[in-house]
């Protein structure tokens, strides 16, 4: 029977990805759980995790499936834009309570295999217009996890901006490159969202600051 040591949440996005090469170096043993809440994106979100993993965690992938929660939602997240025809605001892309969902189910799962902490790669510059992403509220919810469950969350990067997660991405050797986290396109990444323009401005400013050095 295997031992794991965490669970960490993880989409196939740079944050995730970059988190689980660090927990790889600090020899953790993790489930690496990915979950379909019915986002358009999930078949190449799933594939991507999978490119991009660790070798070490590709036969620790878990899926859990929750679309149904989200099933008459509006949200660009769900519902796939045309490009060419729509107009996208960062307010289309609301999903109610999706923080608080994904990282209730985490615990949940984790407990249910008797592991103790949740890794999940939030980082302070999220532009998620969701009303459960400040550090106050994560804050809240792993003292209420932990007092009613003994479930850690952990959330390294909380403190990071993504320039300083892509850096490390990169000391660590992650293919920050081959990761996905549109949340407008489900097979290029659009370029214009706010988890396209992060991760572009993060890994500009990285390789800006080598070129410059």
């Amino acid at each position: 029977m295997n031992i794991y040591d965490g669970l960490l949440l993880a989409s196939g996005g740079m944050d995730s990805t970059v988190l689980a090469y660090k927990l790889e170096k600090e020899n953790k043993n993790l489930i690496i759980l990915f979950i379909d809440y019915g986002q358009h994106c999930e078949k190449k979100e799933y594939e991507t995790l999978l490119e991009v993993i660790p070798l070490k965690y590709k036969d620790n992938v878990k899926t859990i499936k929750i679309g149904d929660v989200y099933r008459e939602s509006n949200s660009r997240m769900i519902i796939e834009a045309n490009l060419w025809e729509d107009t996208v605001v960062a307010e289309d892309m609301y999903l109610p309570y999706r923080n608080i969902l994904f990282i209730s189910l985490a615990a949940a799962y984790a407990q249910s295999m008797g592991i103790k902490e949740v890794y999940t790669a939030f980082i302070n510059s999220n532009h998620a217009k969701e009303i459960d992403c400040s550090m106050e509220f994560f804050t809240k919810l792993e003292n209420l996890l932990y007092d009613y469950g003994s479930i850690k969350i952990k959330m390294p990067f909380r403190e990071m901006t993504k320039t300083e997660v892509a850096k490390l991405g990169i000391k660590l050797g992650a293919p920050i490159e081959k990761t996905y986290s549109c949340q407008v396109n489900s097979m290029t990444p659009c370029g214009a969202c706010p988890n396209c323009v992060d991760r572009l401005t993060a890994i500009n400013n990285v390789l800006g600051e080598r070129n410059n050095g």
